[in-house]
């Protein structure tokens, strides 16, 4: 029998990085901010959060980041300009992402690592589970993955981690489950994680993506964490501790996705998002992919 735990109401974006794999483009502009069509990666998250019911939204950010909370505060001379204009379709736009949810900033003084930008957000947070969701990974709205990961958290409680299967010769990108089956297909216990192990050396082809709904006893277990792959404090560390002992903050399960994700980290699958997404717009993809099909045919 399930038991009731405690709605999650609370999501931290860590958005602290240097978005070195992008530069020229990120001396000045952070990765976030850059555009997946026309809206900035980081406003995607912002919207899978709020549509999981996760209106209060806290952003890890660091130097340099300022652009990040301009996006979401109110541009008064910007909307006055096109509420003059008449620009209706425009105005709405601009005011979608500072209405969207109620947005806190603290900064991550030193780049310390995933684990280190989660502890940050310890005294917003306090004592209730909280959703963590990086911003290289987009999920498509019509995949709910992150519904059905505070569903699980609330329904068994612990800290809940979102998992897809790889190519085993992939595994070395991503952190790595050791899973356990369960009675719910899409659900499995994990027993243990390894942070980008060897392929010879993974417990399985389970690689972790960047979505988490984490036990407020995680924030113990990260002050108590040392540096590890890299010389950085890492969440997966502090999370094998927790698969160890359920004692400690409860079980750690995983949610199993085979839904639509787009990895805007890495510079050919951030195009490739673009792609896909414009492909599948109502206003653009009609005159995109027929220019598409012929652009792919020439070139063949």
């Amino acid at each position: 029998m399930t038991q009731s735990h405690p709605r999650i109401s609370k999501a931290v974006i860590p958005a602290a990085g240097l978005g070195t794999r992008f530069l020229p483009a990120t001396k000045a502009t952070p990765k976030e901010m850059l555009p997946v069509v026309d809206k900035p990666a980081i406003q995607y998250v912002v919207e899978e959060a709020v549509a999981a019911g996760l209106d209060d939204v806290l952003m890890v950010t660091g130097r340099n980041k300022r652009p990040l909370e301009d996006h979401f505060d109110r541009n008064y001379e910007l909307e006055s300009a096109l509420q003059k204009k008449g620009d209706a379709g425009r105005l709405a736009k601009v005011q979608e992402s500072s209405d969207l949810a109620t947005m806190h900033y603290v900064r991550q003084g030193d780049p310390k690592g995933l684990g280190h930008a989660v502890l940050c957000a310890a005294p917003h947070v306090g004592d209730e589970p909280f959703a963590v969701l990086l911003g290289d990974d987009l999920i498509d709205p019509r995949d709910p993955l992150l519904q059905r990961m505070v569903e699980v958290q609330e329904q068994r409680g612990g800290s809940v981690i979102a998992l897809m299967e790889v190519a085993p010769e992939q595994i070395h990108l991503y952190g790595c489950a050791a899973v356990e089956t369960t009675e719910d297909s899409d659900v499995v216990q994990v027993s243990g994680l390894v942070e980008k192990p060897d392929p010879a050396d993974a417990p399985s082809n389970y690689a972790i993506i960047g979505r988490y709904v984490l036990d407020p006893h995680i924030f113990g277990i990260l002050r108590r964490t040392e540096p590890g792959r890299g010389g950085e404090i890492q969440l997966t560390d502090a999370l094998q501790q927790l698969a160890e002992d359920e004692k400690i903050g409860g079980p750690v399960h995983g949610v199993v996705f085979k839904g639509r994700r787009y990895d805007t980290g890495d510079r050919g699958d951030y195009l490739r998002a673009i792609v896909r997404l414009a492909c599948e717009r109502e206003d653009l993809g009609p005159d995109f992919r027929t220019w598409l099909r012929s652009y792919v045919a020439e070139e063949m």
